[in-house]
């Protein structure tokens, strides 16, 4: 039971705007869709489907993640605020259509506040239902006037940041014959995967779905590794590709790598405790919410008319705008996290300004 009190406690910790529950008996729809900050724009992030294990744990997932879009966002120089939502449950049981339009008739009530994308177990047929009941949707099939899949844009910016990352450690963006660990090869992690065998790079990948590791390792000739043994690897990458948290007390302990760049949102479990760590090891963080901004950079090209060479096109300013973190952190030693989240801040502020200007 999440008691009131200790929501808007949740909120005020990170200045949230709004928190909205849905719920539906006939559907069975659990739902909890945050709003982080609107200065920028209305508020755009995707919906995960997730089996949690209660709703505060839930609450806590989407408060984070929305947070961390607005951030991305901001960073990336969108007109974007930061929002997410999460539909809890099993989606291999409960998903279905009705649900989707019914959570689409929340994303709607909302009035364009709120937009909505994919996220973990969820995909552009998907967003077809929720569009049933709002246009307030992005990701959707390109048949529609979409952009479909936003993961190959998110790996492309992944990819980009690696190379941009391996420029600052070693003083070229090569990536031939270095030793990248992938962990997840979902949609962004198998796209990622293609474009590292393609340059060269020696992959080794792990998931915790075996069949799709092993098509992913055929396909491509990467290594498989299992779960956990990743982390006793001697590599120069570390590429988190699935879900967040695993760059904490225990993994960096064991960590063998110069950079860790990836995809998955909320790497680090605690920014400042494992900042910190990761610095005394002498391990390059590229922040996360600058790294996967990709996908975001893609679906906000469908508010404008999508077209994929521009979306794309815009994708490359990612290396450029990591680059700058890492100057940042180096001249202020700071941690690249702190660099990256005052870039967004000192946006957001900036523009907040000027929106409140009378003139």
């Amino acid at each position: 039971m999440i008691k009131t009190d200790c929501v808007l406690d949740q909120m005020f910790t990170d200045n949230h705007e709004q928190v909205l529950f849905c719920n539906d008996r006939d559907t069975g729809l659990k739902a909890i869709i945050a709003i982080h900050n609107t200065v920028l724009g209305p508020a755009l992030g995707g919906t995960r489907m997730w089996n949690y294990s209660n709703e505060a744990e839930a609450l806590k997932d989407v408060l984070r993640l929305s947070r961390g879009m607005s951030y991305k966002a901001a960073a990336a120089g969108l007109n974007l605020g930061g929002g997410k939502a999460v539909i809890i449950g099993d989606p291999t049981k409960i998903k279905n259509e009705a649900l989707l339009r019914r959570f689409g008739k929340f994303v709607n009530s909302l009035g364009g506040k709120y937009i909505t994308a994919e996220d973990v177990a969820m995909n552009s047929k998907d967003m077809e239902y929720i569009h049933m009941e709002t246009k307030y949707v992005t990701g959707i099939p390109e048949l529609l006037g979409g952009s479909g899949d936003p993961s190959p844009a998110t790996a492309y910016g992944v990819y980009l940041s690696m190379k941009a990352s391996a420029k600052e450690r070693w003083g070229n963006d090569s990536l031939k014959g270095k030793r990248i660990a992938v962990q997840g090869v979902g949609h962004v992690g198998e796209s990622l995967v293609k474009q590292l065998i393609k340059e060269g790079a020696r992959i080794w990948i792990t998931d915790i779905k075996q069949e799709l590791l092993k098509s992913v390792a055929n396909e491509t000739g990467a290594l498989v590794v299992k779960g956990e043994e990743l982390f006793d690897l001697d590599m120069d990458i570390y590429a988190p590709c699935a879900l967040g948290a695993t760059v904490n007390e225990e993994s960096i302990g064991r960590m063998k790598c110069s950079i860790i760049c990836g995809s998955a949102n909320n790497q680090l479990a605690n920014e400042v405790l494992h900042g910190e760590m990761l610095i005394k090891k002498d391990i390059l963080y590229a922040p996360d919410f600058v790294v996967n901004a990709g996908g975001l950079i893609n679906v906000y090209n469908e508010l404008h008319g999508y077209n994929r060479e521009r979306a794309m096109k815009q994708t490359e300013g990612i290396y450029d705008n990591l680059s700058a973190i890492f100057q940042i952190a180096k001249s202020e030693k700071i941690p690249t996290y702190k660099a990256a989240n005052r870039m967004a801040e000192e946006r957001i502020i900036a523009i907040g300004k000027v929106k409140l200007s009378h003139c």
